[in-house]
């Protein structure tokens, strides 16, 4: 049997030989690491920060804001009814005296006198012991209504106290959203000066600019102020996101929740924090058109579920009230109304 003697390769067959065990290793070495990110995905990451931050610091401001509200009326009620009693305690002061005028000025006889130059001895004891009785009476109550006035006084102390907080928080929790708000701006400006493409693959990524109107099917509401719920949410369709608002020209996600149930005559708390527990919670994968479905663990957005796989929500600023898939982000709940 012939022998096969393995050739010395030439100078050009090394030098491919060395190439492609070059490239092998350059080869193994991209597999064991991940692709460069892209240029814009740092300020997609940050975009989406900033996002999530404002829409905190916007429910926190809606929260003091409603608190701060409660606190002012309930100061107003406290003032009217400190008013009224002192108008009854300035006529009971007035009453007293001239009673204690009339005490004084038959005070200054001895009863015992007073009684021999009584023409009716019977009707002088009569007299006398009815104005002792509606003396003892009005001076009680004289003093309930002094204690009345001191607690009032401390109640509205307090309250004052209470609103002057709010009013503190309520200044921080905005001053924290004009932070926020000029963050978004550099962001969005950083944004756009990325080249046309990048930008569009933030706009698909981050689902803005959907116009969109999805096939809803024959999903129906769980009640009638659901079914008018839904259809207020639609009409708000393409509405501007609004710091802070709640109708109708604009919204925040919560804003839109409570105008929307507000069209159907139901009356939602402010926040998406309280609009979490503003009826029974339901599994998602039983939520009907008209459910509150409430984002993230600390409930800090809300949209609406129309059925389909889809919600109506007001995302950010920037983007319209819109339609989005109900898993764009983690759910934290359902809640039916």
């Amino acid at each position: 049997m012939g022998s096969h003697r393995r050739l010395a390769p030439s100078g050009s067959d090394r030098g491919a030989t060395v190439a492609a065990g070059l490239l092998s290793v350059a080869a193994a070495a991209l597999g064991a690491v991940p692709a460069a990110a892209a240029p814009y995905d740092d300020t997609r990451a940050e975009m989406d920060r900033l996002y999530e931050q404002a829409e905190k610091a916007t429910e926190a401001y809606n929260a003091a804001d409603e608190r701060a509200d409660a606190l002012r009326e309930e100061v107003g009620t406290a003032r009217d009814r400190i008013a009224r009693q002192q108008q009854r305690i300035n006529s009971l002061r007035e009453s007293l005296g001239s009673l204690a005028g009339a005490q004084y000025r038959s005070g200054g006889i001895d009863p015992a006198v007073a009684l021999l130059f009584s023409d009716d001895p019977d009707d002088y004891l009569d007299k006398a012991s009815r104005l002792d009785r509606i003396t003892a009476h009005q001076a009680g109550e004289l003093k309930d209504l002094q204690d009345a006035m001191r607690e009032l006084a401390q109640d509205r102390e307090e309250t004052g106290d209470k609103l002057r907080e709010l009013e503190r928080s309520r200044k921080a929790v905005a001053a924290h959203k004009k932070t926020v708000e000029r963050k978004l701006a550099s962001a969005r400006r950083l944004l756009d000066s990325l080249p046309d493409g990048e930008r569009a693959a933030y706009d698909r990524a981050s689902r803005s600019g959907r116009g969109d109107l999805p096939d809803l099917g024959g999903a129906t509401a769980a009640s009638g102020r659901g079914a008018a719920a839904v259809a207020a949410a639609r009409s708000a369709l393409g509405k501007p996101y609004v710091w802070g608002a709640n109708g109708p020209t604009g919204f925040d996600c919560s804003g839109l929740m409570q105008w929307s149930y507000a069209q159907a005559g139901v009356a939602l708390p402010r926040t998406s924090q309280a609009q979490r527990f503003a009826g029974r919670q339901v599994p998602l994968s039983e939520a009907r058109p008209g459910d509150l479905v409430v984002y993230r663990s600390d409930a800090s957005h809300v949209g609406m579920y129309m059925g389909n796989g889809q919600v109506i929500h007001a995302p950010y600023p920037g983007a319209p009230v819109r339609y989005d898939p109900v898993g764009m982000m983690p759910v934290s709940s359902v809640t039916r109304v």
